[in-house]
Order: structure tokens, then C-alpha cells, then sequence
């Protein structure tokens, strides 16, 4: 089945940068679908952070525009996210998340999106 596997989450303090990545596995359509970014707090809603379609348009929530940078490796099976000069408000669980259907237009709403990862938390500090 398939499977998203987020890595490079830490620590960092304001203004600091890191690297997200996501690898994918169990089915052979990534390069043909949207993949995305969402972050979850404890106290908020999940919200949808950047998307990239298969043809590489992407896209990006208005508070991380700017700052952050969404990528992919499709001989990879690999998504990325570079973020900088981050922020304490930017601090949350990062989830790797996949489109279940080829060349399907790219949204924000988390319930376009059948394949999710564990997630990876991203802590930004003062």
C-alpha cells in the first residue's frame, strides 16, 4: 500500500531554516499526482501549508509565501519542503500528504488528499 515518510524536523530558533522530506512508496503514480504539505497544532484546525502539481505548478498558503519552497524528485519518488526564516507560529506537525488519483487538479482542502504520512514536528523557538 501506500506510504509517506516525512524526515527533517527539529528544533530551530526564529529566523532559522530546515529541510522537510518526504519519501514515497506503494504506488507508481507519484509523479502524476498532487503532493502537499499540511501542519497541525494542538489548538488549531490542520491547515494546508504548499501543493505541487505533476506538471510542477505550485502552490502556497499566503503566511509561508515567500519564506517557504515546495520541490520534488520525481525519479526520486521525493517531496521537500525548505523553509526559512522561520517563525515561532510556523511550529507544528508537518504531514506529508498525496493525491490517491493521477492529474487531478491540486486544492488546499485536506480532503482531497487519500495518502498521508506520520508526520514530523517542526518546533521553532523565540
Amino acid at each position: 500500500q501506500a506510504r509517506l515518510v516525512e524526515s527533517g524536523g527539529g528544533t530551530v530558533e526564529a529566523g532559522g531554516s530546515l529541510r522537510l522530506t518526504c519519501e514515497a512508496s506503494g504506488y507508481d503514480f507519484f509523479e502524476a499526482a498532487c503532493v502537499g504539505w499540511f501542519r497541525k497544532t494542538p489548538d488549531k484546525e490542520r491547515e494546508a501549508v504548499a501543493a505541487i502539481a505533476g506538471d510542477g505548478r505550485t502552490s502556497y498558503q499566503s503566511d509561508v509565501q515567500g519564506r517557504f519552497i515546495i520541490s520534488r524528485d520525481n525519479a526520486k519518488n521525493t517531496l521537500y519542503l525548505q523553509m526559512n526564516d522561520l517563525k515561532p507560529t510556523d511550529t507544528a506537525t508537518y504531514y506529508c500528504v498525496s493525491q490517491r488519483v493521477r492529474w487531478r487538479q491540486c486544492t488546499f482542502s485536506a480532503r482531497d488528499f487519500g495518502f498521508w504520512g506520520q508526520g514530523t514536528q517542526v518546533t521553532v523557538s523565540s
